[in-house]
């Protein structure tokens, strides 16, 4: 037996898909707000999503030095993109009805009360682990 067999892939536990309902102006026929399944994504496709969303920032006063900065909203709504399996954000058919090209125009469009979006967010958050929001960091950032 190897001295790592507890970290093998297959003692590993599967995390399960999630249920939230981000909205109340989307209903079912008895008036209850529609769930919306959402999975957990990997570290791998976090770091893809934040690289993504980093832009190069000119340091001012230092001529060709630059620094990272995260795009936080269009982090957290590729995030949130990313998290949900159900709708689908892609479909080109949900897109076209509310009138919007990309799945994170389509979720903007669909969840279009602030308070419930940012309800949404800290939802998705606490759900990939984040126990302080990416705002909160942010803020602990500049401090």
């Amino acid at each position: 037996m190897s001295k790592f067999s507890k970290f093998m892939r297959l003692n590993k536990v599967e995390k399960e898909n999630g249920w939230y309902a981000p909205t109340k102006s989307l209903c079912d026929e008895n008036g209850n707000p529609l769930e919306w399944e959402f999975r957990h994504m990997t570290s791998k496709e976090n770091e893809m999503i934040r690289e993504e969303c980093t832009i190069e920032i000119p340091i001012t006063g230092k001529p060709n030095m630059f620094r990272p900065k995260v795009q936080s909203s269009k982090y957290i709504q590729k995030m949130i993109v990313a998290s949900v399996v159900m709708p689908d954000l892609y479909d080109k058919e949900l897109q076209d009805s509310y009138g919007v090209a990309t799945p994170e125009e389509l979720l903007l469009a669909m969840v279009d009360d602030p308070g419930e979006y940012s309800e949404l967010t800290a939802f998705v958050q606490g759900f990939q682990g984040f126990t302080t929001s990416f705002q909160d960091k942010v803020e602990e950032a500049k401090n």
